[in-house]
This record gives structure tokens, sequence and C-alpha cells, in this order.
């Protein structure tokens, strides 16, 4: 798979190099070319120097061939303008980063729906490990072919969960709906906007990943 970085932030080049030691392709878009030169050694990928918000740049990174969009800089209104820039490119999943809880909303609006908010994150990981939990003990037990995979519901989406029609070897280990954490029943209904969790064959990974991201102008699920 390929994936595109706007931004040669931490955080980027983190989610890079997990990316490059998995065997994905890789390219960074960075406005700095000081950055790019000190990155070139210890980052096996491709880069671009540009500004990641102008549609130009953008075209270079080749949507066409691209899985992921990742925009990651550190100023969130250029995160958001890389973002629908790359939509209306053609790009087939954009991850959005911002730091300002406000823009959330405003991003939802727009039509950005994979949204992170890092310092929300963080607060939920410290949270849970000051009760005495780790969230990323479930990581740590998913061994083998096995992975979690998780998508928003479209409108398309709602209904039985048996309508998803799942590949071989997957099953909807829970939901999120807003701020309710539900266990799937045989009478449960999926909604749209409900978060869903899946663990699945990391074979699977791959076409879950282009029936979920087109976003909520795919066609509708068979039923």
């Amino acid at each position: 798979m390929r994936a595109v970085f706007v931004g040669a932030s931490t955080a980027a080049v983190a989610t890079a190099q997990l990316l490059l030691r998995r065997g994905h392709e890789v390219v960074v878009i960075e406005k700095s070319r000081e950055r790019i030169e000190s990155l070139s050694d210890t980052l096996d990928c491709g880069f671009l120097h540009g500004d990641g918000g102008r549609p130009a740049i953008l075209r270079e990174a080749d949507a066409g061939h691209t899985d992921v969009l990742y925009c990651l800089t550190n100023d969130d209104q250029a995160n958001i303008l890389a973002s629908l820039v790359g939509r209306s490119l053609g790009f087939p999943r954009v991850i959005t980063r911002v730091e300002d809880p406000e823009l959330v909303h405003m991003c939802v609006e727009l039509g950005l729906e994979n949204v992170i908010i890092p310092s929300h994150t963080i607060a939920r990981y410290l949270g849970e490990m000051f009760e005495g939990r780790d969230p990323l003990e479930i990581t740590a037990n998913i061994r083998g072919e096995a992975r979690i995979f998780s998508f928003v519901a479209q409108q398309a989406d709602a209904g039985p969960l048996e309508r998803l029609e799942l590949p071989d070897l997957t099953r909807v280990v829970c939901l999120y709906r807003g701020d309710k954490w539900l266990l799937p029943e045989a009478d449960t209904k999926l909604a749209a906007d409900d978060e869903v969790i899946l663990i699945t064959a990391a074979r699977n990974l791959e076409a879950l990943t282009e029936r979920w991201a087109s976003g909520p102008d795919r066609s509708p699920t068979k039923g």
C-alpha cells in the first residue's frame, strides 16, 4: 500500500517509519528543504518539496496510486486545507490532524470524516493507565494473522449487522454510538455515524479499507 504525508512533523515521521518497516511505500511532502535533508538519511522514502496545501504539489503525489493521505503538519488550518484539496483530487482516504477541538465540528461539516485529535487520544490513554488499565493490552494480545479494523458507518450501512456481509474470518467486536459502548447482539441494528470495531484476518484489510475508504457516496451495502 502507499501513503502520502503532508508535513514532516514528529507524528508523521513516526508513522512513516512504522509503515516503511511493514513494507509499504511512503511519500513525504514538506515545505522545509532543510527538514527534508535532515530526514533523507533516516527515512527510505520519497520526498516532495513544497506546500502540501497547493493542488499542483498534491497532484505530483499521484492520488490514483495512493491509499491514504495523512495531513499531519503542526498547523490545524494547513491540515484542513490540504485535506480538502486532497479530497478534491481524488485521494481515496484522507486523515486530518487537528489540535483545536472546536475545529472538529467544522471538519465534519466540510466532509472530513477521519479526524484525529492527538491530545484527546493521549489523555484517554493516560486516564486509563491511571485507573489501572492499559488500552494497548488488546494490541499485544492480537497475534498471528488477526488484526483490528475500524470504520465509521454511513447511511448506506444502517440496518441489521448481517447486511454488512463481512468477509470470512471477520466479526464485529463492538460499537461506539456517541460516547456509548455497545456489544453487538443478534438484533443489533447499525446506525449512521456508529464507529464499528472488527476483528479480521490480515488478508482482508485491503478489501475492508477499500470498501470503507470511499466515504458516503459509495454504493449501498447489499442486503
